[in-house]
């Protein structure tokens, strides 16, 4: 057990070379004319804005809560093709997720994104045969041009041994296919770094109260920052309103009669301890439409995840006992009773997925990316995967050039004029990385350990040096958070330093692991709170 003796004592003073404060942020917005003001700090907002000030313009990006603090940080954890796709014959669809996965995890964020390879089981009396299974996973990996291999059939003998918690009873083949898994907070928190970077101005915690209006048109928002009480606002030529669920409700701001233009899907995921090793993830057909994952992920186990109509308040939502219990009920298809113990579980989380309004099942809808112009000139944008965020935050900014009256200007770079595969900060090849920490730690004292230089190359790439840099400097911030977890104090004092990082949630569940593995405890959360100021 950690206690609060052992957190660093180290003040709250923000290290040298770190971000503006909050009042000076707020003084920036508050002065300054932007050309665009997205509002939403979920990974469609943050990659517009990324985008935005690579061709020159003056963003500003503000959100409610924390950068990716809702369904941004609540996905399966997947960059990947969509396999289900090729069901509904979307093999174009496919196509692009799979060059846009490639280009995010070989060229963008290599040290954010890890190759990961799906076990997908064929049971007697399942919905799949072996051979359309087998068909299918080579359809998938050629449209992936093979970069992960061919997609073929497995023994089940050879499955097990790399699956050890695999149910074999009644399991006639196993087809095999490859995929990309990310730590989704993190590749958020690094876009909005790379935004930042190319000029933007960002702001988390600052909740609109009112949108700003001239002749008609909406040119900024009223803000409240949730932090300190303070009210202050921001003009611009345009307003992005990309709040994910909460589109509508900024919509209803700009025009009270507007009609809804979405309907949200609850996707409930459990975080479990493994009993053992995991060498593959499981993607296991429940029905001919749906999939549950059972997968390897911070050295823990993600299953999931739901698909159902949520209609409440998107505030609100939470993993129900029913959701619980059809997530457990739904991986013992495939997964032994003994990995499956509700006591195993650390963590569960939901989100929203944000869908086309319209009838029909919400896990049979399209994940497409809805745009839509309000009354007073605001524009609305909606939807889209993890998977393609750089082609989203493209294809708004293109969108945004093509507005009547260019609104933008013409003083800046067409999208088109980009850099195609602009790699976000940290960029590096993280088994190096690991290398390299493990090697150049302080001549006097103690190694780094290699699960944290693993954890620090995988999560920051060769930003990793700064935290080590830290922690060689001052021991204190180089012991772990918890024993039972990778991570080190100096990750707290680099998150509040350099990453926005205002709540212990922040910190915990966002920037961390300790949340999603079941070790935030008190003596850690007030510990954090503490180094934080609060």
């Amino acid at each position: 057990m950690t206690t609060l003796q052992s957190v660093p004592a180290l003040g709250t003073h923000p290290a040298a070379g770190s971000l503006p404060s909050r009042a000076e942020t707020r003084e920036q917005l508050s002065k300054a004319t932007y050309d665009l003001l997205v509002i939403g700090g979920g990974i469609l907002g943050i990659s517009t804005a990324w985008h935005a000030a690579q061709s020159g313009l003056r963003v500003a990006l503000v959100d409610a809560g924390d950068f990716a603090g809702a369904t941004s940080s609540a996905s399966s954890k997947l960059l990947h093709g969509g396999l289900r796709y090729l069901q509904t014959g979307a093999v174009k669809l496919v196509a692009e997720n799979h060059f846009e996965r490639r280009a995010v995890s070989r060229q963008v964020a290599p040290h954010l994104a890890n190759p990961l390879t799906f076990y997908l089981p064929v049971y007697k009396g399942g919905p799949h045969g072996a051979a359309k299974l087998g068909a299918g996973v080579f359809a998938y990996s050629a449209l992936s041009a093979f970069g992960d291999g061919v997609g073929h059939l497995l023994s089940p003998a050879k499955a097990a041994q790399d699956v050890p918690e695999l149910r074999t009873d009644n399991l006639k083949a196993v087809a095999v296919y490859g995929d990309d898994q990310m730590n989704d907070a993190r590749m958020a928190l690094m876009t909005v770094r790379a935004a930042v970077d190319a000029g933007a101005t960002v702001l988390n915690h600052a909740e609109v109260t009112g949108l700003r209006f001239t002749r008609g048109r909406v040119t900024g928002a009223e803000l409240k920052d949730r932090t300190t009480g303070d009210e202050f606002g921001v003009d611009a030529r345009l307003v992005l309103n990309a709040t994910g669920p909460w589109v509508d409700h900024l919509r209803k701001m700009e025009d009270p009669a507007a009609a809804p233009s979405i309907r949200l899907s609850k996707g409930a995921h459990l975080v479990l301890r493994r009993t053992a090793p995991w060498k593959a993830a499981l993607a296991t057909p429940i029905d001919k439409y749906r999939i549950t994952f059972a997968l390897p992920w911070e050295d823990m186990l993600l299953l999931g995840t739901t698909d159902e109509e949520y209609e409440g308040d998107p505030g609100q939502v939470e993993v129900t006992e029913q959701d619980t219990a059809q997530i457990l009920d739904e991986a013992a298809f495939s997964i032994r009773d003994q990995q499956l113990s509700r006591d195993l579980i650390t963590y569960s989380f939901a989100g929203l997925r944000v869908l086309p309004g319209g009838p029909g099942d919400t896990s049979k809808a399209k994940r497409e990316t809805v745009v839509t112009e309000g009354r007073g000139g605001m524009l609305s944008v909606a939807g889209g995967k993890w998977t393609t965020f750089r082609h989203i935050g493209r294809t708004v900014m293109k969108k945004l050039e093509q507005l009547p009256g260019h609104p933008l200007g013409e003083d800046y770079e067409p999208v088109s004029a980009l850099p195609k595969r602009l790699p976000l900060p940290g960029i590096a090849n993280p088994n190096a990385v690991a290398h390299r920490l493990l090697v150049d730690g302080p001549a006097p004292g103690p190694r780094m350990a290699a699960d944290t230089a693993k954890h620090l190359a995988t999560h920051y790439g060769s930003l990793s040096f700064d935290i080590a840099r830290m922690a060689n400097e001052n021991p204190e911030l180089a012991r772990r958070i918890h024993p039972d977890a990778p991570e080190i104090w100096a990750q707290v004092a680099y998150a509040r330093d350099h990453e926005w990082a205002e709540t212990a949630d922040d910190v915990l569940r966002r920037r961390t692991t300790l949340t999603i593995r079941g070790l935030a405890t008190d003596e850690i959360r007030a510990g954090v709170e503490s180094m934080l100021g609060r």
